[in-house]
């Protein structure tokens, strides 16, 4: 027993001499290829266990014949260990190598495509995170070409959309200054009825790019949408009779919900009104609202007709109107825009669907907590 852990002592002091040197040379070529830090290590496997050996060689005189004996087995097995290294080094650089070469896709707008050449485990892992985010990049760049367009549909249609009124105002005061206006109050009144448009123009501008950088400035508080939907209710009034519409609010529950009171009256607003402009006379306008398992359900119904199914996905977007003609009194299609991000902001969903005879829009809120 005593001789085995003398032979275990001086070969493991041979065999650390030689891992240390190993060691440092490593670190003075961690930078370089992967087939040369391999070879090392094969090189040190070898050249330890030759350490070793040699060293119970001197302490326990072994003739000179067996220790040939010893180095020449050690000789093959390090050139069998050296060729083994060599090859799977260059096997991991190849791979490596197509993985690299994947990865330039990413930025040509190809999304990323894996390689087919075989890889190790950890490589097969990186190139599973590199497709995941290969597609969220490509998502990224597909919404950011949308906003983009976007914003360029909501230029031109809002220049349009204001020169129309100014146009009109620069012509009736015009006419006013030159004195040739046979009625001067009621070209007072349509210019007072155009620079009220521009003004909720302007402010619906000034909502929505609020929303879009996420400065929305927003005061929660716990209160009941049987409040909220009776005022909303009583503001568009006026605007139901003239149209001819019948306001229907009879299956509102005094659910309560935490949020911006201002704001989620804007909602409201923005939806009755919408509702009511699209209803033709006679026609119902109806407010419910329903506990989910999601949460809080507000909707409002119409009579519109419903929503063609190549428009309905479209209806939240920024600048539609159903229609192509941008004429008065459409607006300048922000209003379910500006919908859709208070209610995001609230933590919610606006969401609309078809239903006999006309379309309800749903906007989904998180309940109040008990």
């Amino acid at each position: 027993m005593r001789d085995t852990l003398l032979i275990a002592l001086y070969a493991l002091m041979g065999a650390a001499g030689a891992g240390l040197a190993g060691a440092c040379v490593l670190r003075l070529l961690r930078r370089r290829s992967l087939i040369t830090s391999l070879a090392v290590v094969s090189g040190v496997s070898v050249v330890a266990m030759l350490a070793g050996t040699l060293t119970v060689a001197w302490a326990m005189f072994l003739s000179p014949h067996d220790l040939s004996v010893v180095t020449t087995v050690v000789a093959m097995a390090a050139v069998v260990s050296l060729a083994t290294a060599l090859l799977l080094g260059r096997w991991v650089v190849a791979s490596s190598n197509a993985l690299a070469r994947a990865t330039r896709s990413f930025g040509d707008g190809d999304g990323f495509h894996a390689p087919d050449v075989p890889a190790t485990a950890e490589l097969e892992a990186l190139s599973r995170e590199l497709a995941v985010t290969g597609e969220k990049l490509a998502a990224s760049a597909a919404r950011e070409r949308g906003l983009e367009a976007s914003r360029r549909e909501l230029v031109a249609w809002i220049s349009h959309d204001l020169r129309t009124p100014l146009a009109g105002l620069r012509a009736m005061a015009e006419a006013l200054e030159d004195g040739v206006a046979a009625e001067p109050d009621r070209y007072l009144t349509r210019i007072r009825t155009e620079v009220e448009r521009l003004d909720g123009m302007v402010g619906d501008l000034f909502e929505l790019s609020r929303i879009h950088a996420g400065s929305l400035p927003l005061h929660p508080a716990r209160m009941s949408l049987y409040d909220l939907v009776g005022d909303a209710l009583a503001g568009v009034d006026p605007l139901a009779r003239e149209h001819g519409v019948r306001l229907v609010g009879e299956g509102v529950e005094a659910v309560p919900v935490v949020v911006d009171g201002k704001e989620m009256s804007r909602v409201l607003a923005n939806l009755l009104v919408n509702a009511i402009r699209r209803t033709p006379s006679d026609g119902t306008v109806a407010v419910a609202t329903a506990r989910h398992e999601d949460g809080v359900v507000l909707s409002v119904s119409d009579g519109c007709g419903g929503i063609p199914d190549q428009d309905i996905g479209r209806v939240f977007d920024t600048g539609w109107r159903g229609e192509h003609a941008r004429t008065p009194p459409g607006g300048a299609g922000l209003g379910l825009a500006i919908v859709r991000g208070i209610v995001e902001a609230h933590q919610g969903s606006a969401t609309v669907r078809n239903i006999p005879g006309g379309c309800r829009f749903e906007v989904t809120l998180p309940a109040a907590p008990a």
